[in-house]
């Protein structure tokens, strides 16, 4: 799983293949001066439902707050190892990506002792939240005493399943996929871990040899860097949230008859949703230049023509996108519409796309819209009035160069997104 303290080891080894514990638990020593290190103070942006879901899976190592900083379709967390070790924030964790409208999970890391007291250890936390997140089994070789007995994962998914009639999902290094017996892959969802480097990356929508083994997710980076935060372990699940939801709740009140007539199995989606990465380029998710292209990989081509498109010299709409007007707004902690309205223009009835359907209830981090015409009106940048000029660098933000220049960032204009907190390297702002 994650352990940003042994990429440094990794990079040496130079693997390919999943073979370091990534949530081993974190030293008594060192728990206070990593939590307060990893505290962030930012606010996460709502995600968008696509063919496949972007999951990261966090463990103590990070933030208790992580899952609502870091933008993403599901977190999967630590919740126990062997039968004794709680990650003191799993709870947080949890809590926080349901709260931002993640769905969510919690893994058991495997010591490899006696089975029953692991089982107990991980259900005795994680009950409450049985039929509502995934449960997953952490299995790899470090600290593990039972590592490369087949049998021992067996009897795991089996006791977890008679405690809760939910099948787990299974997470395993590539290399060691041949370690999880055929009987538990026909019920538990295969997780595989398998880099194609150790570079740091952003979301990518067709990781290296995913889907080789027949996983219904892979781990392909331990050094996601997301919403300015990492390294992170990213991971890409093969289906939409209502595959999730299936594993999560299992066969719970099927017969057992029904279970093997219907399978709880994601749908395999492998080609890549261009229009929702595009919207997430729109919203900053993939960062500027280089980043972006990095981030995007071999779909950068075709996900800049759909955002070139929406945004470049057009009046018209954004292509599938009822949800946009012509400004987009991230709602900060104690925000009101009517706040919102005030700082950003329109009226607060204007605005749209708050998840609650109440214009009195809008969280951090989501975004919200104006209505309307979604025409983005542009001054020319000869415009006589004018007689500042500047030329956006990587980097740089509106208030920084408000700042920077002694006048009010509302008063900068020719940014093409018609979204002051959108900004691009190269375009021609003026005051």
């Amino acid at each position: 799983m994650f352990g940003g303290f042994l990429l440094s080891k990794e990079v040496c080894l130079k693997i390919f293949d999943k073979k370091i514990p990534k949530h081993k638990k974190i030293p008594r020593n060192m728990r206070l001066p990593l939590a307060a290190a990893a505290t962030i103070l930012c606010v996460a942006i709502a995600p968008i439902a696509s063919a496949n879901m972007n999951v990261i899976d966090v463990s103590g190592w990070q933030s208790a707050d992580v899952t609502r900083v870091v933008d993403a379709d599901a977190a999967v967390v630590k919740i126990t190892e062997g039968n004794g070790y709680v990650n003191p924030s799993w709870r947080s964790q949890v809590d926080w990506a349901r709260q931002t409208g993640k769905a969510c999970g919690g893994y058991h890391y495997a010591d490899g002792g006696n089975v029953t007291a692991e089982v107990n250890h991980y259900l005795n936390q994680f009950n409450g939240y049985v039929g509502q997140c995934v449960l997953a089994l952490d299995w790899e070789s470090t600290g593990n005493a039972a590592w490369g007995n087949g049998d021992w994962v067996r009897q795991w998914v089996n006791q977890v399943y008679q405690r809760t009639k939910v099948w787990p999902i299974v997470y395993v290094q590539d290399s060691a996929v041949y370690q999880i017996p055929s009987d538990v892959r026909k019920h538990c969802m295969l997780w595989k871990a398998q880099y194609a480097s150790m570079n740091a990356t952003g979301w990518q929508s067709t990781p290296w040899n995913a889907g080789s083994k027949g996983e219904g997710m892979v781990q392909y980076a331990s050094t996601g860097y997301l919403n300015g935060v990492g390294p992170l372990d990213i991971n890409l699940f093969f289906g939409e949230r209502d595959a999730w939801q299936k594993i999560a709740a299992g066969d719970r009140g099927k017969t057992k008859a029904e279970v093997k007539a219907d399978p709880v199995k994601p749908k395999v989606t492998t080609t890549p949703d261009y229009n929702d990465m595009a919207t997430k380029v729109i919203r900053g998710v993939y960062g500027n230049g280089n980043d972006r292209r990095t981030a995007l990989g071999g779909a950068y081509d075709k996900v800049m023509a759909i955002v070139n498109q929406r945004l470049g010299g057009t009046t018209s709409a954004p292509a599938n996108n009822t949800n946009c007007g012509s400004v987009c707004v991230t709602v900060r902690a104690g925000d009101t519409l009517s706040t919102i309205a005030a700082r950003n223009g329109g009226s607060w009835n204007e605005y749209t796309g708050y998840r609650s359907g109440n214009p009195n209830i809008i969280y951090a981090g989501e975004t919200v819209c104006r209505k309307g015409s979604v025409s983005v009106v542009r001054q020319p940048v000869n415009n006589t009035y004018s007689t500042h000029r500047y030329t956006v660098r990587s980097g740089d933000t509106l208030g920084a160069i408000a700042a920077r220049y002694g006048v009010s960032y509302t008063a900068i204009h020719g940014y093409r997104s018609g979204n002051p907190s959108l900004i691009y390297p190269g375009e021609t702002l003026y005051w």
